[in-house]
């Protein structure tokens, strides 16, 4: 009876170890497991970030070709007024001129 009693201990030890063993060995797979999937979700978040990024900067891209575009407009408008203005002072500079050397 001693020794069936041995036995049993030694199974239960025997078993608690192989439990043991197969329980570290689940562990390390399944930490592995999360180390991939952590490393593709991180990877697909890198991803979205870089198409989030590309999409701003074409915006950006786009209202600043527009802005410029406006400030373009501007400025020709402008510029256009004063070549107006200054074929007007020329015409009234001309018969200014012309006004006084026939008046000497």
């Amino acid at each position: 009876m001693a020794l069936e009693a041995i036995q049993e201990v030694a199974r239960a030890e025997e078993q608690a170890k192989a439990s043991r063993e197969a329980a570290a060995a689940q562990a390390k797979q399944r930490l592995a497991q999360a180390r991939k999937q952590a490393g593709q979700i991180l990877e697909q978040a890198r991803q979205q970030a870089q198409a989030q990024v590309r999409q701003m900067m074409a915006q950006a891209e786009e209202q600043a070709a527009g802005v410029t575009r406006e400030t373009l407009e501007q400025a020709q408008g402008g510029c256009q007024q004063m070549q107006r203005q200054a074929r007007e002072r020329l015409e009234q500079a001309a018969q200014l001129i012309v006004e006084r050397v026939v008046n000497r």
